[in-house]
């Protein structure tokens, strides 16, 4: 199966599994900065942390983890019939 994946500008791939997905909610949700983003997230620092923070589309920060691989399974199926 295909995995929905992040391309940052410096090359660095970051792969929108269950795990990446709780954070984000929970950067999003809760107070959670930058910097701790990155660590939990294994980023160089705030800087990688805020592209990708921008990068991921805003209905996709804000759904639960728990409906995020149903929502993946669904777009790459739309995905792979173009």
């Amino acid at each position: 199966m295909s995995e929905l994946v992040i391309k940052l500008t410096n090359g660095k791939e970051v792969k929108m599994d269950r795990n990446t997905m709780e954070v984000i909610n929970r950067y999003v949700r809760f107070e959670l900065s930058l910097e701790a983003l990155a660590r939990e997230l294994n980023l160089e620092g705030w800087e990688e942390a805020y592209e990708l923070v921008k990068k991921v589309p805003a209905w996709i920060a804000w759904i639960p983890p728990s409906f995020f691989s149903y929502e993946k399974d669904r777009l790459l199926s739309k995905l792979k019939s173009r």
